[in-house]
């Protein structure tokens, strides 16, 4: 075995030194500059930074490409220069064996096994290109070309810059694991033909919550400007979002063909109460500061929504319902005046609210998964644990995520809905009954091995009855909207109707429509 190994690794040696003696007899050309000042630029990635730096720039794909990017270059380079290098010391090609005109200035004296510079070429790229494939063609000659720079200006021999290549891709892939890729930002939904077109918004009736998203700006006028023919409703600040928009419905009488709601997820929540009770379809206008339901529908700003509605085109979307139990754990001897509360995306109880609005504010500048990380710890230190009744069994849990629909990915952080109508609630929870509960959570989410924790509990139902030793706080899609004992979460028997443009529409494409 000892003599297969050194067998296979003479005929290594042998093929990079033919390698380099062909590079170094290449006569001098700009492809030497170009090389040199390639490789210099590498440095410290901080080409890398740079061109991530472009990418942050606009929000979207790229935006998480850069992210993904930074991400696998740090996990790539600490293998490769704090782990490899120390442990498989090799030495660099013979200076003296180079043309003058093909040398950098203060080469590295480091062992050159493997190229770092590779591994973060290629741990950035493919990182881009899992995010947003067709960034990632252009990025990948970049890459290529630094990788190949390093052997022609005789720092590398070309075996540590293939085995820097495939580690750096191979840490890139296995972000996925804490970082999964979403393949498509808009989920899968049945499509409806049935929703009515809305030629300039004629029988739509759409409410505008100016307090969503930027306070500075009113909606309310460009929706008239676009939506000429439909009665746009101003929120009043004193008053139900829903109530206002009920009001408005009845007033329009018969005329009245679809609802729909400029806001954040909180207000359209509220707009689709009001369109499941009158069974009419919901346009979506996303003006809050996050809109995740509206980016899980597809519909990305007022310009889409007037395209959906012109056309006549629309999903089935499912509506979570929460039964609100009166009394102390739903009390017999209370009268069962049951309320209803709705909720397009989450509900939670326990101390998942605060971590939301962490994990939410600190996203923008440290990513999702970090921030959530962060989040986690910060919440986690300070929470008291919540005794709930969950199947006849008592547990003592940091806190409940419900999911309107099964979110990805499973085991970890729940970031998006491959789905719209499954019919089903994610359910989640953290247990607070084992000894060091809150460190192992931590532990297992760093670790990315949350799913296979004892902590962690993760099932998908129909309906969850939810007991409470004591009243608790719900949270509905981020807000705090109830105190109460007892809750049963369930999915709305009907879907409603939401305004969407077929993908096939979008893109011209004669293909079957996904979602």
């Amino acid at each position: 075995m000892i003599s297969w190994l050194r067998g296979r690794a003479d005929r290594v040696n042998e093929t990079d030194l033919a390698i380099s003696r062909a590079v170094s007899s290449l006569p001098p050309s700009r492809l030497d500059d170009a090389m040199k000042n390639l490789s210099t630029a590498a440095n410290h990635s901080v080409l890398w930074f740079a061109v991530a730096a472009v990418l942050a720039g606009r929000r979207g794909s790229t935006r998480k490409a850069a992210a993904r990017g930074i991400l696998a270059i740090a996990g790539a380079s600490a293998t490769a220069n704090a782990l490899l290098k120390p442990a498989l010391p090799r030495r660099r090609p013979a200076a003296s064996e180079l043309p003058a005109y093909q040398t950098i200035a203060n080469p590295p004296t480091s062992s050159s096994f493997p190229s770092g510079h590779a591994a973060s070429a290629a741990a950035f790229a493919t990182a881009v290109a899992m995010e947003s494939p067709r960034v990632g063609l252009v990025i990948a000659p970049l890459a290529a070309s630094v990788a190949y720079s390093r052997v022609h200006v005789g720092v590398h021999w070309a075996s540590d810059v293939v085995v820097g290549a495939a580690l750096g891709s191979g840490v890139a892939l296995a972000t996925r694991r804490w970082w999964p890729v979403r393949r498509s930002d808009e989920a899968l939904a049945r499509p409806l033909d049935t929703v009515p077109e809305l030629p300039r918004g004629e029988g739509l009736v759409i409410v505008s919550n100016q307090r969503s998203g930027d306070a500075d700006h009113d909606p309310a006028e460009e929706l008239e400007a676009a939506l000429p023919a439909a009665v746009v409703v101003r929120a009043e600040p004193d008053r139900d979002l829903d109530e206002q928009l009920d009001a408005a419905v009845t007033a329009q009488g018969d005329r009245v063909r679809a609802v729909g709601v400029a806001g954040g997820d909180g207000t359209v929540a509220a707009a689709a109460a009001v369109a499941g009770r009158r069974r009419l379809p919901l346009v979506v206008v996303p003006t809050g500061t996050l809109n995740h339901f509206a980016r899980d529908v597809g519909v990305y700003d007022l310009q889409e929504a007037v395209d959906a509605t012109g056309a006549g085109e629309g999903v089935a979307v499912d509506l979570g319902v929460i039964d609100v139990h009166p009394g102390q754990g739903g009390d017999p001897q209370v009268p069962a005046v049951v309320r209803q509360r709705l909720f397009l995306n989450t509900a939670s109880l326990g101390s998942y609210p605060d971590l939301v609005r962490l994990r939410e504010k600190w996203q923008p500048r440290w990513g999702k998964w970090p921030a959530f990380a962060a989040a986690l710890v910060v919440v986690l230190r300070n929470a008291e644990p919540v005794a709930i009744k969950i199947d006849g069994r008592w547990l003592s849990v940091w806190f409940l995520f419900v999911g309107n629909g099964p979110y990805h990915p499973r085991g970890m952080v729940p970031a998006w809905r491959p789905s719209l109508d499954s019919g089903l609630l994610d359910v989640r929870w953290l247990r607070a009954d084992i000894r060091f509960s809150r460190l192992r959570a931590v532990l297992a989410l760093v670790l990315g091995a949350l799913g296979h924790s004892r902590v962690y509990h993760q099932r998908e139902v129909g309906v969850l009855d939810v007991e409470l030793a004591v009243p608790g706080m719900l949270a509905t899609d981020g807000e705090v909207v109830e105190e109460a004992g007892r809750y049963t979460f369930r999915v709305a028997k009907d879907p409603i109707p939401v305004y969407r443009r077929h993908e096939h529409n979008w893109t011209g494409r004669d293909r079957p429509f996904l979602g």
